[in-house]
């Protein structure tokens, strides 16, 4: 077996070149092959993973060791191929690994230790999950318009000129952000889900006056913002959140609760809608760009169609 470890070398984490020297002295005691592969680029990651994969499919594990920029290429770069991923949070933020791992403050030597990789003893289980395609695109985490995507770009931006903030950077985003009015226009037609009854339904609008919207196929994004908490990887649905436009005397008092995976429809009847969704359409009335971002990094459509594609990807979970 293959094992191709894919470094972004500018990934938050300090400790990358001692665990990885850590790592390589325990696959040399292996028959299995360790690889290493340096991103130089955006799309690096996407590019190696599907060059492994094409030539080495299920014979080969492509490993993320970065954050969750990192993972979305390498989904993309894996989607529909039998080439599993494996995700090391070296990153900043890693909002996807914690709903991998199950925690908002993840030790990544204990999950280096439980895989295996330290002691040459490989255990894990390989298990497919869903992921969302968006013109052609994959998301792997979470898709969200309005605030929260104000809120993600100031926060890189912030992480950027101090990155000794590491997650933090995101809620230190917050403040100037809610100092604008919590107003966006957006429409869509979804098409969803009951999912105690199965009934389909559709959630149609049209220049929606909203704050924020998020799509998701996992919980955590923007630095551990959860809204949801319940998230199933591999039932076919996504959840949604929407939030109407609202005032900053009502959003301030939200935003712990947004953060705990607490604000809902039951907690903000009238402020909150959440749902289930297999497919759906967004767009602006006025062909300007969608305030739009996936996986953390920023599009620029006026309009964009996604659904949900079943057991998309192979992704290996530390074994029980």
């Amino acid at each position: 077996m293959k094992y191709v470890f894919i470094i972004n070398p500018i990934a938050g984490n300090k400790d990358k070149s001692r665990i990885m020297s850590r790592i390589q002295s325990t696959f040399r005691q292996l028959d299995d092959e360790m690889i290493i592969e340096e991103t130089r680029c955006q799309g690096d990651a996407a590019r190696i993973a599907a060059a492994y994969a094409e030539k080495y499919g299920k014979d080969c594990v492509v490993v993320s060791c970065g954050g969750d920029g990192t993972v979305h290429e390498i989904a993309n770069g894996l989607a529909g191929t039998d080439t599993p991923m494996m995700l090391l949070p070296l990153g900043t933020g890693n909002d996807f690994a914690k709903k991998i791992y199950g925690a908002k403050k993840i030790n990544v030597e204990n999950v280096i230790k439980a895989f295996g990789l330290y002691n040459g003893k490989l255990r894990y289980d390989v298990k497919p999950i869903d992921l969302i395609d968006y013109n052609g695109e994959k998301c792997i985490n979470v898709m969200s318009f309005g605030l929260d995507t104000l809120v993600e770009t100031l926060g890189k931006k912030i992480a950027d000129k101090a990155p000794f903030l590491g997650h933090q950077a995101y809620n230190v985003a917050i403040v100037p952000i809610l100092l604008r009015p919590l107003h966006y226009k957006i429409s869509y037609d979804i098409l969803c889900v009951n999912k105690e009854t199965g009934e389909e339904y559709r959630l149609t609008e049209r220049d929606k006056d909203y704050a924020l919207f998020a799509i998701c196929n996992a919980s955590y994004y923007g630095g551990g913002f959860c809204p949801a908490p319940n998230a199933v990887l591999d039932d076919g649905l996504v959840d949604f959140a929407l939030v109407n436009g609202l005032s900053h005397i009502k959003a301030l008092p939200m935003i712990g609760k947004y953060n705990a995976g607490t604000a809902n429809d039951q907690v903000y009847p009238g402020l909150f809608v959440n749902g289930y969704a297999k497919s759906g359409k967004f767009w602006t009335e006025d062909g300007s760009p969608l305030i739009g971002n996936c996986d953390g990094e920023n599009f620029d459509y006026n309009e964009l169609d996604f659904t949900v594609q079943e057991k998309a990807l192979k992704l290996c979970f530390i074994k029980d």
